[in-house]
């Protein structure tokens, strides 16, 4: 055993965690990087690598639909805004 975490719970926050992202779309996705170093985009990844392991097919564009709750360029056409100046050069400072 990996560690003493149960993985129910942890599948649980993991729901808990994405229906919040999926219900703050106001959220930007660099603003999540910046402040956190990761953000739907990441956890779409995760999500399909972690498919990936345990045999299951799901392309990440698949997982990115899972995590955003709709299409991925539809969430981007409808809530994605232009990055600031300010945004671009944080991210660019990490």
């Amino acid at each position: 055993m990996k560690n003493n975490l149960n993985r129910e719970l942890l599948a649980d926050v993991a729901e808990k965690l994405i229906f919040h992202l999926q219900a703050r779309n106001d959220v930007q996705n660099i603003d999540l990087m910046n402040l956190s170093g990761f953000c739907r985009n990441c956890i779409s990844k995760w999500y399909a690598s972690s498919a990936k392991a345990k045999h299951i097919d799901i392309e990440y564009e698949h997982a990115r639909e899972i995590i955003y709750g709709m299409p991925y360029q539809e969430w981007k056409d409808k809530y994605q805004k232009e990055a600031t100046k300010e945004q671009l050069e944080k991210r660019k400072n990490l």
